[in-house]
This record gives C-alpha cells, structure tokens and sequence, in this order.
C-alpha cells in the first residue's frame, strides 16, 4: 500500500503539510444558512476540508421508545432516544450538492461520512473526491467493502476497535479494491479525555499496517491534535462550529473559528520545526558560530617564549584555533611577539 494518497490531487503522508478536515456534524442546527456560513469560517480559519455525515434516522437506527434504543448514562446524550437525537444531528441530503458548490468556489474540499449503502450511492451521484468510515462503522464491513468498491481514498476511524477490529477492516476495504487508505487514531468520547488519548498508537498504526495515519479528535483544545502532528500524523479532523453557544449534539467538543485557526497555525508551525534529520549547522546558525569557544593570547608573549597556561585561553568569540587544540599548543614557542587579544593560530607557533 502507498505511504501516502490524493484527495483532489492534494497528496496526504509524510512530508507533505498536514491535511486539516473541519467536522460539520450537527453544528448547521438544521439551518442551511449556517451551514454555509461554517464553510466560509473553516475556510478562513485555515481548513483544507470539511466533512459531512450522510444519513437519515431511519438508515441509522429504528423509531421504537424501547430501552435498547434509549442513550444510557455517561454520555452528553445521555436520556435520548436515538432516533430523536439522528433526527436533530442529520444534514438534509438536499443540502450536499448546494454545500458542494458552495465549498468548491471556497477552494475546500467536500466529502463526507456515508452509513449505509444508498448515502455511498447518492455520494457517488455527487463525485464526492473521498470517504470517512465513522469509528462506530469500522466494524460494518459490508459498508466498508461498498465504499471500497468506488475506488476512492477511505479514511477510516479507529475509535474503541482492538488491532484485530482494524486489521478486519483495512483487509476488507483492500480486498475489495480500495488502494488508498487513511487510518485515525481516535478516542470515541465525548469529550475525550487526553489520560485516554493514548497519541504513541499513531506511529505504530502507521508501521502495522503500512498506510498514513492521522487524528480525529474530539478533546478539548488544541494541544492533541498539535502533538498528533509531531508524533506523524498526516491528518486531523476536528468538529467545528461557529459558536459553542448555540447548543447541538456536538457543540460542546467542537472548536470555534478563531481556535481552529490557533490550531492550523501550530500545526503549520510544527511542521516546520519538524524538518529532517539534521547535523552541524543550519544556514541561520551558521552566523553564531563565530560566538564558539576558542584559543587566545591572554597575556603579551615574547618572540621565542614558551607559551603556557598563563598565555593561552578557550574564550568567546571562535576566531583563534578550536579548544581541542590547547595541549597541542602548550610548550610551543611564539615565532614573533604576540600581544594580548590575538587569536592563536598554527603561523603563531614554532616548535
């Protein structure tokens, strides 16, 4: 499998600028007006991409008031019927084509998360450049061989899957022709706690399974996805909402523009800092190495007199021989008189 993929020719691995995906989820609030107007900030905020999640209620669960279909405790959706809560997150299929032009004149990306077979059918209708399998999803492999089957680049999500969850997945998507992957580490809480984000799995998901890694994140802040970046990843996908306000399903993990921006900045920063391996000294400091240690004249010496300790020291700035060269030049005799001051160099000594 190739170290790296394309989406819409931008190419995504290592060595290349780290590809930033906004998250819209619920946070339109079932207004298409702000569903635009999320393009726009992600754009300015410095995305290269938002995501959509594709679905209906009912493609992702059943209308029924029994328990099973009730959120337990632990949750911020805790108490809410599944249905309800789809219901309330789900973006409008009507809305994807208008979205899509909206974020192509914007220079974004547009994909998004399909969770069944017909939202990878009405997706395929709109040409959209990748897909995202959802952390919940890894495990439906039927999806994951269906989206494989377009030949486009998948990125999938790893929350909550053992390694055995992964592997399960990645050969099911490989088997059935998809060529370019994107694995992410996640922690599927909401939020997630950084104690449980456990960051060092990215590195290793990248050798295990020979495919760019990145991150989901849905923590809180910035500082996860600015470290992601310096342990590998290729990716972050971050939700993202105009206000944490205004309340949503996904309001209270998602950034706010001007955070996000905070965030696409250090990512560029880091990425920077992060260059290649590199000895000796950069072009920058090159200039200081003329402020190195080295050997001068620390007292008036005759011509013919022996220089000794008192004659010689390793000071700052580094124009006179390295200090490494002291014991070559104890004992030596000065060819001419030396005044204090003089950086020592091999034409100062006889023998």
């Amino acid at each position: 499998m190739p170290s790296s993929i394309k989406i819409n020719g931008r190419t995504i691995g290592q060595g290349q600028p780290v590809y930033l995906v906004a998250e819209m989820s619920a946070n339109h609030h079932q207004d298409f007006e702000q569903a635009a107007a999320i393009l726009q900030a992600a754009r300015e905020a410095g995305a290269d991409a938002v995501k959509l999640q594709t679905y209906t209620p009912e493609t992702m669960t059943l209308n029924l008031p029994r328990a099973d279909f009730q959120i337990g405790p632990g949750t911020i959706w805790a108490g809410r019927n599944l249905h309800d809560l789809y219901a309330e997150a789900c973006t409008p299929w009507e809305w994807h084509p208008k979205l899509q032009k909206i974020a192509g004149n914007l220079g974004l990306d547009l994909f998004s998360s399909p969770f069944d077979a017909s939202a990878v059918d009405f997706l395929e209708e709109l040409k959209v450049p990748a897909y995202k399998i959802a952390s919940f999803e890894l495990v439906d492999l039927p999806l994951i061989r269906r989206v494989a089957k377009t030949g486009k680049p998948i990125v999938m999500s790893t929350g909550m899957a053992t390694l055995g969850e992964i592997e399960e997945a990645v050969v099911a998507a490989r088997q059935a022709g998809a060529e370019q992957i994107v694995l992410l580490k996640c922690t599927s809480a909401y939020p997630a706690a950084p104690e449980e984000m456990n960051l060092r799995t990215i590195p290793h998901l990248a050798a295990a399974f020979g495919v760019p890694v990145g991150l989901s994140d849905h923590s809180l802040g910035i500082a996860a996805p600015v470290a992601a970046v310096a342990l590998g990843a290729c990716l972050i996908e971050k939700h993202f909402t105009l206000s944490r306000s205004v309340p949503g399903p996904d309001s209270a993990f998602s950034l706010e523009p001007e955070e996000f921006r905070a965030m696409a900045q250090a990512v560029r920063t880091v990425e920077k800092a992060l260059g290649r391996v590199s000895y000796g000294a950069s072009p920058l400091e090159a200039q200081s190495r003329a402020f190195r240690r080295s050997l001068f004249v620390a007292r008036d010496i005759k011509a013919g007199e022996v220089f000794t300790a008192a004659h010689v020291r390793s000071i700052r700035p580094g124009h006179g021989l390295a200090p490494k060269y002291l014991e070559q030049v104890l004992g030596r005799r000065a060819v001419r008189d030396i005044p204090a001051g003089t950086p020592v160099s091999w034409e100062l000594l006889g023998n």
